[in-house]
């Protein structure tokens, strides 16, 4: 049975309702692995879209953003100062960028999410630094949501790990609870101050999402009113994985053995 948590609106799933949510995060995550499979140069982010259309289907399962609050593809492909929901389009991927990819699945009533940052072909030395931070950045928010921590703990572990290597953190988007809903409560900022928010408690499921810039962490949003774009033009990349919060810690339901390299 579905609880409410101590702070309100936050949702506490059951044994069942994990066991579900662990089957969508798997699709989820073996859709992105397909999709980064076939990131290369010359290869279009619309290409990328229709890979991923073509894998859930076949997974019988549907994609979480198509058609949400009216977004019109399946997953979303920001490339090089683009941060998050870049729309996939004629855009023809070059050697040298770096693409984030961010895709949701939905099956029998529940979400996973789950998003990377990997170069197309060979990368720059600053490149592979931003995206090695945002995945480290990523490990530490994980490693910090156990039992009877804070949110805050999160929130601090991330932008800590982030700001020692030089990156800011976004501030204007954020992570998320995930369950019946692509986003409930709480929201999950990737600052904060340890010790603060609300206890963290067996049966919380949250998107933990860092988005780090290599400039300053302000952004601005594209005339196609999707596109979140640095306001620097200045490198970004995104990491994501679904957790659920147990009694041996966190566990990543998004998480495959099989991810190509340059993904946790």
């Amino acid at each position: 049975m579905t609880q409410i948590g101590h702070e309100a609106g936050i949702i506490l799933k059951s044994p069942r309702e994990l066991a579900q949510m662990r089957e969508a995060s798997w699709v989820a995550a073996v859709v992105l692995e397909e999709v980064a499979q076939k990131v290369r140069p010359g290869v279009t982010t619309a290409e990328l879209d229709d890979v991923a259309v073509n894998e859930v289907r076949k997974r019988g399962a549907v994609a979480s953003f198509k058609g949400y609050r009216g977004f019109p593809a399946s997953i979303c492909t920001s490339v090089n100062e683009e941060v998050v929901h870049g729309i996939p389009g004629n855009r023809v991927l070059k050697e040298g960028d770096i693409i984030s990819l961010d895709f949701g699945a939905q099956l029998n009533g529940f979400h996973g999410d789950a998003a990377m940052t990997m170069g197309v072909g060979r990368i720059g030395s600053e490149a592979q630094k931003i995206i090695d931070a945002a995945r480290g950045a990523l490990e530490a928010g994980i490693a910090a949501a156990r039992i009877g921590a804070r949110l805050g703990d999160v929130s601090a572990a991330i932008q800590s790990h982030a700001e020692a290597r030089g990156f800011s953190v976004v501030r204007e988007y954020v992570g998320h609870g995930i369950g019946r809903q692509l986003h409930e409560d709480p929201q999950v900022p990737n600052f904060g101050i340890a010790g603060e928010g609300p206890v963290l408690q067996k049966g919380m499921t949250m998107a933990l999402e860092p988005m780090l810039n290599a400039g300053v962490w302000r952004t601005r949003v594209a005339e196609d009113k999707w596109t979140v774009i640095t306001v620097d033009g200045k490198l970004s990349a995104h990491f994501e994985h679904t957790i659920a919060i147990d009694d041996n810690g966190p566990e990543i339901l998004t998480k495959l053995q099989g991810f190509p390299e340059g993904v946790i």
